[in-house]
């Protein structure tokens, strides 16, 4: 098999791969479950090349979130769900139809994004998915997939159809963004910056009780009110979490270079004088600034 351009020979080979007496023994021990901690690392490597200003590497790690798409799909056909063309199918259909001001007639496309529009059409698509989960018939449960398929609770709960396995600051923002929706937030910054500042009380209390059960409840209130901050100055609060570990590591980094130039080594240092050199490596990194996006060639 030669390798190809054309998707519809990535298809193939994760067909292959999965083929029951010639596949790869590895692939066919796999099952939704088992893979789905591969997706969420492959979409990281995405942000990560992205964050590294890496052209290269992004390209082929948006080859492997690729392959995990077509995994994914190539279990539910095998389980009689649907097929990588119906994943496509939906997607497509889903684009056009959240964009009527693009692909739509005339009278749509002169309206723009109508207030209200994008909402509307959301809620429409939830509908039809609860109502094609009640349609559908139960899952082959020989390949991890039991439980699946069943219908939608119908439930008024605002909160509930937030995916649960997000990363945990993401989740928090999606969760008040939410329940913002229906008038449950603030708006305006100072109160919340008086919140956190309460929290980060609660917090030092919890601590000087040495209660590790109420340390972590308090510590996750001043997380989860942080992301508020986040969210009302307009900010992604995972984004900017990841952007001060890239700077505390850039600058760590610049630390052990200059403690190597001037023959020492950091763990044999006091906290005087790894503050000194961090103080330094803060100077350095700010007069480099970091590179722009590497091209092949």
């Amino acid at each position: 098999m030669q390798p190809s351009a054309d998707v519809s020979r990535l298809v193939d080979i994760m067909r292959a791969l999965r083929a029951p007496n010639t596949g790869c023994p590895w692939d066919l021990e796999q099952n939704f479950e088992t893979i789905a901690p591969y997706t969420i690392e492959e979409a990281y490597e995405v942000v990560d090349a992205i964050e590294r200003r890496d052209a290269v590497d992004l390209c082929e790690e948006l080859g492997d979130l690729l392959l995990q798409v077509v995994y994914h799909s190539q279990l539910a056909a095998e389980a009689g769900l649907f097929t990588f063309d119906e994943v496509v199918l939906a997607i497509t259909r889903k684009m056009i139809r959240r964009h009527p001001h693009v692909f739509g007639d005339a009278e749509a496309r002169s309206a723009r994004s109508a207030k209200g529009q994008w909402e509307q059409i959301k809620a429409e698509e939830k509908a039809e998915r609860a109502a094609a989960r009640r349609r559908n018939e139960p899952l082959d449960r020989s390949i991890g997939a039991a439980d699946w398929n069943r219908p939608a609770a119908n439930s008024a709960h605002l909160l509930e159809d937030v995916p649960g396995a997000m990363p945990s600051l993401m989740l928090a923002q999606k969760v008040q963004d939410k329940a913002a929706r229906v008038g449950f937030d603030w708006t305006q910054l100072p109160p919340i910056l008086e919140k956190l500042r309460e929290e980060t009380d609660e917090l030092e209390a919890a601590a000087a009780s040495t209660d590790d059960a109420a340390c972590r409840d308090e510590l996750g209130d001043v997380l989860f009110t942080a992301v508020n901050v986040a969210r009302r100055l307009g900010i992604d609060a995972d984004a900017a979490l990841r952007g001060t570990i890239r700077k505390f590591r850039r600058r760590f980094a610049l630390m052990e270079d200059e403690a190597r130039r001037n023959g020492e080594e950091l763990a044999e240092l006091d906290l005087d004088r790894q503050e000194s050199l961090w103080q330094s490596a803060k100077a350095l990194a700010a007069r480099q600034p970091d590179q722009l996006i590497r091209t092949p060639g």
